[in-house]
């Protein structure tokens, strides 16, 4: 084990608005050691996601904040190297909410052993994982899509968007993503296979709407709130369906926008709007990555991740990630 020592990050403020780098303490501490029944963790590979923060603010959702002076929430993958446990043996491979640290100490009811015969170790936490799980399901299951449905994806080029995507057109639909950038616009629509996306610092979203969507649109499904889903409300086909999934937009606003604007076109138009998460299809998480590994290795299904190297630099690179700055499946690689 690397000199013994266990690097932590941890969280010193609540932020206001986006997080600072001085929002985060990075501690060197002692590697724990395993009691009876657990085991110790060495983390290879960190997952940053929006939802962490979310988990900054001390105020009431679905999960408990990160206290000051924990370490920060997050999902990561590693190898066990020791154990106490009869369940888990030195060498397994193990993912779970580990938190930003290089070692983590578990009893086995927060972790599971990862297949690595479905894809390489890092894919446990990505599209395999919580984020890819999440588009399957949020897709699937919330939006029931129909083959000729007209399906609207924001955040189109992140880890959950791409697949989303990619899931409708397997499932037979035309895909339009919104994007950030023009080089994220070309990545969707020529490595993905997407139809159409739209830059929303360039272009007018709703005029570009009405352009690549002439016939309306039947499906949504958002990650972002704000303007781009005010405009894509405007123009919802009768049954429509919106699957919310996040509302990164708001994320870092000291005042988050009431937005959409226009909730009450739900009624003219007949259609559902419905907020999810994952947890909810935790026991059907094996067919979804069985399935989707399936596509993977048939090439229907792609993926692109963003890596940066060392647990020191989580801070900024999850800083970077809300403000845009990554493009695909945001990790950190520690080992």
């Amino acid at each position: 084990m690397s000199d013994e020592i266990n690097l932590r990050i941890l969280l010193a403020n609540r932020p206001s608005g986006f997080p600072k780098e001085s929002d985060f303490i990075i501690e060197e501490s002692s590697i724990p050691i395993p009691e009876e029944g657990e085991i110790l963790i060495q983390t290879e590979w960190l997952s940053l996601d929006p939802y962490m923060r979310g988990r900054m603010n001390d105020q009431k959702s679905y999960a408990d904040p990160v206290a000051i002076g924990e370490v920060m929430v997050g999902g990561a993958v590693g190898r066990v190297v020791r154990s106490r446990s009869p369940i888990y043996e030195i060498g397994d491979v193990v993912e779970g909410r580990l938190g930003w640290q290089a070692y983590a100490i578990s009893n086995g009811s927060d972790i599971r052993k990862v297949n690595l015969d479905l894809g390489p170790i890092q894919t446990s936490i990505g599209i395999l994982g919580m984020p890819g799980l999440t588009a399957y399901f949020g897709f699937l299951d919330v939006c029931e899509p129909i083959p000729g449905d007209t399906v609207v994806v924001s955040a189109a080029s992140g880890a959950v968007g791409q697949v989303v995507g990619q899931i409708a057109k397997i499932m037979g639909c035309r895909v339009i993503g919104t994007v950030g950038s023009d080089s994220k616009l070309s990545f969707v629509v020529d490595e993905l296979g997407f139809d159409a996306a739209i830059n929303y610092k360039k272009q007018d979203v709703g005029n570009a709407l009405d352009v690549t969507c002439p016939n309306g649109i039947d499906i949504y499904f958002d990650n972002v709130g704000g303007f781009v889903t005010d405009a894509v409300m405007d123009r919802i086909n009768t049954g429509a369906r919106i699957s919310v999934c996040g509302q990164i937009s708001q994320y870092n606003l000291p005042e988050p926008e009431f937005a959409p604007r226009n909730m009450s076109i739900l009624t003219r138009k007949q259609s559902k709007m419905e907020g999810f998460l994952v947890t909810k299809y935790q026991s059907l998480f094996d067919d979804g990555r069985i399935r989707m590994a399936g596509w993977i290795k048939s090439g229907e299904l792609k993926y692109r991740e963003y890596v940066v190297e060392g647990l020191e630099n989580a801070p900024r690179t999850f800083i970077g990630m809300l403000n845009g700055e990554n493009f695909g499946k945001t990790l950190v690689k520690l080992v």
